[in-house]
């Protein structure tokens, strides 16, 4: 890409000159030096990918909520659970792909078996529960993965509100009749029950390759 840029610059410099001037070497240096693609450090990188987990994990909340919402609207609490099912992975995958990352939500208490945690991952997610158990706040968390040649970000996910107690909050007061049934038929598993607001819901897990950031 450098080398291209630099051609073009070129190109241009030769076109001004006339047809019949060749480009000085004083000029070609000159170009060359001011198309010098700069060299990031460590620790700038790194904090350019925080940057990055925090925008795009609020991105994907964002839609996950927005969607849901849409979808109790329209098809129901017991509807959206359904809904949910099928579409929330590719809601995920939607923001991961525009950004050449990827993207999940993980949890110990988790309801789709896909979410379990990996080997990554657990230490992380473990912090996060000691955390919660001890009323410690937890802050987002980058961690060098691949031989350094990718990064694993990592944010918390709580129980914000009531909302999302309808699906995921007490089964004997929070959770209607068909709601829970819905959720039994299709999740036969389920850990993902018993919340109240402010709990543990799991975290955010985003790998993020080097080359992306830089």
């Amino acid at each position: 890409m450098k080398n291209n840029i630099i051609l073009c610059a070129l190109v241009l410099v030769a076109n001004a000159c006339g047809p019949q001037e060749r480009v000085s070497k004083e000029v070609f240096d000159a170009v060359n030096e001011k198309m010098e693609v700069k060299k990031l450090s460590d620790f700038e990188i790194i904090e350019e990918a925080m940057v990055w987990g925090d925008s795009i994990s609020n991105e994907a909340q964002n839609q996950l909520i927005s969607n849901l919402q849409k979808a109790v609207t329209e098809k129901g609490v017991d509807g959206a659970v359904e809904y949910c099912k099928v579409n929330a992975t590719s809601i995920l995958d939607e923001v991961a792909d525009k950004y050449g990352i990827s993207i999940r939500r993980v949890s110990n208490r988790y309801r789709n078996p896909a979410d379990k945690p990996n080997e990554d991952e657990i230490p992380l997610l473990e912090a996060y529960e000691y955390n919660a158990e001890n009323g410690i706040v937890s802050e987002p968390n980058l961690q060098k993965i691949d031989n350094g040649n990718a990064y694993l970000y990592t944010k918390s996910i709580t129980i914000p509100n009531g909302f999302c107690l309808i699906c995921h909050g007490d089964p004997s007061s929070d959770l209607h009749q068909k709601t829970l049934e819905k959720i039994n038929s299709l999740y036969p598993n389920d850990l993902a029950k018993g919340h109240k607001m402010g709990d543990l819901r799991g975290m955010w897990a985003l790998r993020i390759p080097k080359k992306a950031v830089v």
